[in-house]
C-alpha cells in the first residue's frame, strides 16, 4: 500500500506514513509464501514464532490506538510540524521500543502475549491495524500531538504524548519485526 499525504500533512506524519508503508514491504516480504509451519516455527523453547511476533503486533495496535484515538476526543485543532520528547519518552523509546542489540528486554504485559498457535489470517489482520494506524496519523495530523497525553493502556501511571504513542506504533512493529526476521534466518528454519 502506498500512503497518499493530505497537501498539509505535518512532517512528522508523512514519516510515520512513510514508515508504516516500508513496514507492510517488509511484512510481505518476510511472509511471502510462508507455511503455517514456518509460521509457527520457534528456534528455541521461550521464544516467539514469526506468526507470535506478528500477533503481538496486532494485540498491542488493537489496544493502543483506541487509547490514543479517545485521547483527541474534543480537542482543538492546532498542527505542529515536528515531535517533540521529554526525557521520558526519549529514555523510554531508546530502551524498549527502538530496535537496538542493546535495547532492554521486558516481558509482555499478559493481554498482548501471542497464543501458541498462530494463523496465516494475522498477515492480514496486522495490515487491517497498520491502516487504522494510517488513519489515526493523518486525524492526529491536525491537531498538537507534542500536548496531548494519553493513559498508557500498559503503564496505567504513564501518559505519554499521542506524538510519543504513534512514534511508539512504529518503533515497536519495526523491533518485533527484526525479531521475526532473525527466527526466519536462524539455520534450523524448516523449508518450504
Amino acid at each position: 500500500m502506498v500512503t497518499q499525504l493530505p497537501v498539509s500533512a505535518p512532517a512528522w506524519s508523512a514519516r510515520l506514513l512513510f514508515e508504516l508503508d516500508d513496514i507492510d514491504r517488509s511484512v510481505d516480504e518476510l511472509t511471502s509464501r510462508l507455511t503455517a509451519e514456518q509460521l509457527n516455527w520457534r528456534a528455541a523453547p521461550g521464544t516467539w514464532s514469526i506468526g507470535q511476533c506478528l500477533e503481538h503486533l496486532c494485540l498491542f495496535s488493537e489496544i493502543y490506538l483506541p487509547a490514543i484515538s479517545a485521547a483527541l476526543v474534543e480537542k482543538s485543532a492546532s498542527a505542529v510540524e515536528e515531535l517533540k520528547f521529554g526525557w521520558f519518552a526519549r529514555w523510554f523509546t531508546r530502551n524498549f521500543v527502538d530496535p537496538s542489540p542493546s535495547g532492554k528486554r521486558a516481558s509482555a504485559p499478559n493481554k498482548i502475549v501471542p497464543g501458541l498457535r498462530v494463523e496465516l489470517a494475522v498477515i492480514d489482520r496486522l495490515r487491517r491495524r497498520n491502516q487504522e494506524a494510517r488513519e489515526l496519523i493523518r486525524k492526529a495530523g491536525q491537531y498538537d500531538v507534542n500536548r496531548i497525553r494519553f493513559r498508557n493502556p500498559f503503564m496505567p501511571l504513564v501518559r505519554f504524548t499521542v506524538g510519543t504513542g504513534l512514534y511508539i506504533i512504529c518503533g515497536h512493529e519495526r523491533r518485533h519485526l527484526l525479531q521475526a526476521q532473525h527466527v526466519k534466518q536462524a539455520a534450523a528454519f524448516p523449508c518450504s
